[in-house]
């Protein structure tokens, strides 16, 4: 839930942190990535995402020192509330004895650095897990606070609508695709029979009920994700990303690779950009990330070298996937393009893994998506001392956090789009909006209680209010460019 302060959690090393971020990072939007770069052109594709990627880097910093600005206001308010309480215990002393001993200025104008400077604690020291929302609530007014549940809610519901649609898909193409590998490279449409009378298009609506039937129920519920389930999903993902990047490159090693990609296909770029910015998306889920990392001071280079893992990933996922396959046949999900091809996996039971593997992985994530934007629901409407009846608990609330996804799901499977819409929409503001507004008043909130003198240890490398300005300015840019770019499209059709 994007809001309070939590429990901080067991320690881990840095090395661990790392490894939780490029595992957090890398997970459905990487399997829509190689349609899109095809789409756009591997040239544009590269630069693009290259650049997302630093953005999304300096965002991530700015997170971060709002983190730490959010702690060091923390310990302020607690002095403060320490100063107040022995200001009361030491009635005994008349006021010019108080004035003597320095009570008569007022505690909420001296800087944090002056009222203690005993002990070795750093007051920027990330050692209370405060969210997203706790932090937007310490440094946005109350129609600031409004609009970032707004945007987070939305994401959400793009986050569930995807899962939703994921992974009857998958099911719908290892039950309904042929797998006797003679008709490897064909495409189907949603009208081809899958069983007898019954659809393609029939049989995924069959399984969105399912799906909805067994993983609905849990937004009723509490769910939270073990750690043995996170270690199994990850080595999943794992296993099934290093198949298929291993599995494309002997392909194309053999002089078998059918794919032609273009240089540049500008029509292409709005899908790639909401499509990278879903991929890159972990700013949501920072605190939880970093706070319980041990050693801390070197975390903006371990930030970094994930980045640059990611974006290594990512191209050598991608470039593999446009150049195997004839870019015409490559599916929203790239793993299907491996269970009806036995040119390129000739092992059943590995392509029924493959064609499995979102069902899996997403399968786990789909209750705690719907968990935490019920709670996010609650929170947007919550009244201080109020209490919510019985029936908007436990009944409205889940209910309006399933159903819109499910209907999404219902009318549309294109995960590309779905995908290219949540990042390029609710994506944007997250991981771009956002993180800017929260350093900017951050420092501007903590300036007058700190300091000018004080200095954020976790500060961002890009602390000039220039950058601030430029992933504001970009992210009004690109929404106005997407938008637009729908509006014509759809003009045209």
């Amino acid at each position: 839930m994007a809001g309070g302060i939590t429990e901080t959690g067991e320690p881990y090393s840095p090395f661990v942190g790392l490894v939780y971020m490029f595992n957090l990072i890398v997970g459905t939007g990487a399997l829509t990535m190689p349609k899109a770069f095809a789409t756009a052109g591997w040239v544009v594709s590269l630069a693009l995402i290259s650049f997302l990627a630093f953005m999304s880097y300096m965002t991530t910093t700015f997170v971060i020192e709002a983190m730490a600005a959010a702690n060091a206001q923390l310990r302020w308010k607690r002095r403060e509330q320490e100063e107040v309480s022995n200001s009361d215990s030491s009635s005994d002393y008349s006021d010019d004895e108080v004035n003597i001993r320095g009570r008569s200025e007022s505690v909420e104008t001296r800087p944090i650095l002056s009222v203690q400077r005993v002990g070795s604690a750093d007051h920027f020291d990330i050692v209370e897990r405060v969210e997203m929302g706790q932090m937007a609530s310490m440094f946005f007014n109350k129609v600031g606070v409004n609009m970032f549940y707004i945007c987070l809610i939305v994401y959400l519901y793009g986050d569930l609508a995807i899962y939703a649609a994921a992974v009857p898909v998958s099911l719908m193409e290892v039950a309904c695709g042929n797998h006797s590998c003679s008709a490897g490279g064909v495409k189907y449409n949603d009208t081809d029979p899958c069983w007898g009378p019954v659809s393609r298009k029939d049989a995924y609506r069959v399984f969105l009920a399912v799906f909805t039937l067994l993983l609905g129920p849990f937004t009723f519920f509490n769910a939270q994700k073990t750690k043995y389930l996170q270690i199994l999903t990850s080595l999943m993902r794992w296993i099934a990303f290093t198949m298929m990047i291993i599995l494309a490159l002997i392909r194309i090693g053999k002089g078998h690779g059918e794919g032609h990609p273009q240089v540049a296909q500008l029509s292409g770029v709005p899908n790639l950009f909401g499509v990278c910015v879903y991929s890159f998306m972990c700013q949501h889920s920072l605190p939880s990330l970093i706070t319980p990392i041990s050693e801390k001071r070197r975390v903006g280079a371990l930030l970094l070298a994930d980045y640059v893992l990611i974006l290594g990933f990512y191209s050598l996922l991608s470039f593999t996937a446009i150049f195997c396959f004839n870019s015409s046949l490559l599916r929203d999900m790239y793993t299907l393009n491996f269970t009806d091809n036995c040119d390129v996996l000739g092992v059943a039971f590995l392509r029924y893994f493959l064609g499995l593997f979102p069902v899996f992985t997403i399968s786990t994530n789909f209750p705690i998506i719907a968990v935490t934007l019920r709670n996010n629901w609650k929170t947007l409407f919550h009244r201080d001392g109020g209490t919510y009846p019985w029936v908007v608990d436990r009944i409205v609330f889940p209910l309006i956090t399933l159903v819109p996804p499910i209907i999404v799901a219902f009318c549309t499977h294109d995960l590309e789009a779905l995908v290219g819409i949540t990042g390029a929409y609710a994506g944007t503001g997250i991981q771009y909006i956002i993180p800017a507004c929260l350093v900017y008043y951050s420092r501007r909130h903590l300036e007058p209680v700190v300091g000018r003198d004080a200095v954020n240890k976790h500060r961002s490398p890009f602390r000039h209010t220039f950058w601030v300005a430029f992933v504001v300015f970009w992210a009004t840019f690109c929404l106005m460019f997407v938008t637009a770019n729908i509006i014509l499209t759809e003009s045209k059709n």
